[in-house]
């Protein structure tokens, strides 16, 4: 098992139980109890966790309604919604994953020649009153203070779905490239997203950079484009720049 898919076992485990044990961690995984370790000294340096002895306890999340992250920057986010529209192509299949940045994306593609599928609601919001946008909604649980769908059955429909982009939003970029989000039920979903598209665009204003989250999404390799504004963090870029990613800078 990679690193990466440990993390999140561990995550969901710990959040799911309150408090784990490296034993039964160790057990459940088939890795050594110095890997957990090792594991949780990881997650508890990204906040993740909170690591206790003998094992790791649960930190408890805010989660920030939709409405007040759309509050924060909406310059930032609009600079970068509008230049990502200017890449999409009329016929195309595009996946909007959920945030306030692919919300405002959503609005710049009224009246295009596409086809949109999306888990976010916000986005059905823009487009479900628009002809000329081909809207597929994908089905789930249904978080209502994101709006958004998540689970088994969002997973399942974007396995057999193929798009020509996604527009990935993120919780923050770490300074090491890594596409983070902070919470656990959408990090399938997003790795879902990649998998299902030809090329994955990742939208991060300037206050994503450098930024935090429970859970890595995906690294830098994954990205082919990032769209964000002038004066982000040059380190970070250089990271983007050394993957091959191309970066815009709205």
């Amino acid at each position: 098992m990679l690193p990466v898919s440990r993390h999140e076992q561990i995550v969901r485990r710990v959040r799911s139980s309150g408090v784990v044990s490296v034993s039964s961690l160790a057990a459940d995984l088939g890795v050594s109890a110095s890997t957990i370790r090792r594991d949780l000294q990881v997650l508890n340096a990204h906040g993740a966790l909170r690591r206790i002895r003998g094992g790791a306890g649960s930190v408890q999340v805010e989660e920030v309604p939709f409405a007040e992250v759309a509050a924060v920057a909406p310059d930032e986010k609009e600079a970068v919604a509008r230049r990502a529209a200017d890449l999409v192509q009329d016929g195309e299949v595009l996946l909007l994953d959920i945030g306030t940045t692919t919300a405002r994306l959503a609005r710049h593609l009224r009246g295009r020649r596409v086809t949109v599928i999306t888990s976010s609601l916000a986005v059905v919001d823009e487009l479900r009153d628009d002809e000329a946008v081909e809207l597929l909604v994908l089905g789930g649980i249904l978080r209502r203070n994101y709006l958004s769908m998540v689970g088994m059955l969002t997973e399942d429909a974007l396995r057999q779905l193929r798009a020509h982009r996604l527009f990935l939003g993120t919780s923050g970029i770490r300074r090491d490239g890594q596409v983070m989000d902070t919470t656990l039920v959408e990090v399938p979903v997003k790795k879902a997203m990649i998998e299902a598209a030809e090329q994955t665009v990742v939208l991060a204003d300037r206050g994503k950079f450098p930024g935090s989250g429970l859970l890595p999404v995906c690294g830098p390799e994954d990205v082919d484009v990032i769209i964000t504004n002038d004066g982000v963090d040059p380190a970070t870029l250089a990271v983007y720049a050394q993957a091959d990613t191309e970066v815009i800078q709205a």
